[in-house]
């Protein structure tokens, strides 16, 4: 009988208390516990060689939070870390590879871009002096000789007799590549922050993903308007300060030139990181994040500015140095911007506020399976 009793105790055993042999663990978490939140499948992250299949933790599991159980508050002191940990995951999510495309992308969009913004703005402005404007910006950015290319290129871009079938052609060419950039920076971002749109609604999503980009090229037209209503503003204010305060109309000229490029910037990141990715943020982790990076932004703009200038890396390319020019100042430019999403989301999920993807939208979730050796 008591033998009975040992084999029928045995037999009740439950089959979780047994020890899971190495290898088994990722297995049982992708299979039975892949529905709980927060159950990690093994105690590691990226990086953590296994010989199982192991199911990756996505990004929004990994909250931070304090020894009692409280959502962590900001401290200036905690930057440096923040910094850090944004550096790490931003080298771990191939950004130059994002960046190449974005990159790419970009010089498909340009006249197409060029074409929509100067005539959007040209409509309330003059247009001699819209192009006046991308040109001063693009040879502070770039150099003259690419500015003069980026001209050009406008005016191609305008050039040729046009029946009616052709221009409604043009025009869906032109809104078509112009959107191009942002749909691609729009998919770097979702790759960034963990989210992908969910593949049944695929067609009717990119539709609305090209609206949605074709917006933010009239944002920038619009930011481009309110630059010249506040040039305008500024000349106005200038002059008067000029006639009774001369010494005091210099420091604010220059305070000026350094504040507005670093608001519009701003807002214009802001933008990009509330709007474009398939994902729900906090307008508090949005001004963070944007501030973080257009500050970065000036910086950058100003080194690639100094090393276009004194480096010429064009010039070994030929006629193509100017389109290379291009290529590299948009790609270092997204690296920076990409930057500031990973900034956004570490703080996102160390102060507790996260970032959800939409109702479209899912986290992405990556199965690691290592080869024989």
């Amino acid at each position: 009988m008591r033998k009975s009793g040992r084999s029928e105790k045995k037999r009740r055993k439950p089959e979780s208390d047994k020890p899971l042999k190495q290898g088994q663990e990722g297995q049982s978490g992708n299979q039975g516990q892949a529905g709980q939140a927060g159950s990690p499948v093994q105690s590691g992250m990226r990086g953590q060689s296994n010989p199982s299949v192991q199911l990756q933790q996505p990004k929004q599991f990994r909250q931070q939070v304090s020894a009692n159980g409280d959502k962590e508050k900001f401290r200036f002191r905690h930057l440096p870390s923040l910094l850090k940990e944004a550096a790490i995951s931003w080298n771990r999510d191939d950004p130059w590879r994002l960046s190449a495309v974005v990159a790419y992308y970009a010089i498909l969009s340009l006249p197409g871009l060029l074409v929509v913004i100067v005539n959007v703005v040209g409509y309330l402005w003059s247009p001699d002096m819209v192009e006046g404007e991308v040109y001063d910006q693009m040879e502070s950015a770039m150099g003259a000789d690419t500015a003069e290319e980026i001209l050009s290129i406008l005016e191609s871009a305008r050039e040729g007799e046009q029946t009616l079938i052709t221009t409604l052609l043009s025009i869906g060419g032109l809104l078509f590549g112009a959107t191009g950039v942002f749909y691609h920076l729009q998919i770097s971002l979702n790759k960034v922050w963990g989210i992908q749109p969910d593949p049944k609604s695929e067609i009717i999503r990119y539709l609305l993903d090209r609206a949605r980009s074709f917006g933010f090229v009239l944002v920038i037209a619009f930011l481009l308007l309110m630059s010249f209503v506040v040039s305008a503003v500024l000349s106005a204010v200038q002059d008067y300060l000029g006639t009774w305060f001369p010494e005091i109309s210099l420091y604010f000229v220059q305070l000026m030139n350094l504040l507005v490029p670093l608001v519009v910037i701003t807002v214009l990141f802001a933008l990009i990181f509330k709007y474009l990715p398939d994902a729900f943020i906090r307008w508090r982790t949005v001004w963070i994040g944007a501030f973080i990076t257009s500050f970065l932004f000036t910086i950058g703009k100003e080194l690639l500015s100094f090393y276009f200038s004194e480096a010429s890396p064009g010039n070994m390319y030929g006629a193509a140095g100017s389109i290379i020019i291009v290529l590299l100042w948009v790609t270092y430019s997204c690296l920076i911007l990409l930057f500031g999403a990973e900034f956004s989301w570490v703080y996102s999920k160390r102060y507790g506020f996260g970032i959800r993807p939409k109702s479209y939208a899912k986290y992405i979730q990556t199965t690691m399976v290592p080869l024989d050796s």
